[in-house]
């Protein structure tokens, strides 16, 4: 009887060990495109990734169209969707809607530029689903884009949109390959 109940308290125990750090109320929306739209006066790029599989075997369609200038400074705006609904499904509501649980971060390798966040949620942290793009130094690599689940926005560096101490969890993660020309 003791090793019943100890066995018990155990399985117990784990459970409530288990259960504690998981979010029951986050309905994990499935996001099969995003959509982000540059633009500085008459220069627009787009960068989109569909995922019309999900978690299928087909690798997402990306496209960039265009090139960015060096030195502009680029107004953006994301979209999140669910094309897999009809009508699509603009998950980029629920985002705002749930501002205080979500955070849209832009990373930018090679030098490229830099992001800086123009909304933010109901507590003043970053949002990020519009953005200014800063052009940089000439060439090409890569964009990333991660949009980020019960971030701690308290974190070291997240409000300047610094990841690496944001924890939560990865909603959707895309990589565009681009370019800036003189």
């Amino acid at each position: 009887m003791n090793k019943l109940s100890f066995f018990s308290i155990l399985v117990f125990s784990f459970s409530i060990l288990s259960c504690g750090g998981h979010d029951h109320d986050h309905d994990h929306e499935l996001i099969t495109t995003v959509e982000l739209t540059l633009t500085s006066g008459s220069s627009t790029v787009q960068l989109v990734s569909k995922d019309l599989d999900g978690d299928g075997p087909n690798a997402p369609i990306v496209s960039v169209t265009g090139s960015f200038q060096k030195n502009l400074i680029y107004e953006g705006t994301i979209r999140f969707l669910n094309e897999l609904k009809q009508p699509i499904e603009n998950v980029t509501e629920e985002i705002e809607e749930k501002d205080l649980e979500h955070q849209v971060f832009y990373m930018v390798s090679n030098n490229l530029g830099s992001f800086q966040y123009t909304d933010f949620d109901s507590n003043g942290k970053p949002l990020g689903l519009s953005t200014l793009y800063t052009s940089e130094n000439i060439g090409s690599g890569n964009l990333r884009v991660v949009l980020r689940h019960m971030p701690n926005k308290n974190a070291s560096g997240v409000v300047e949109g610094n990841i690496t101490n944001a924890g939560g969890e990865t909603d959707i993660e895309v990589n565009f390959d681009i370019v800036v020309v003189d």
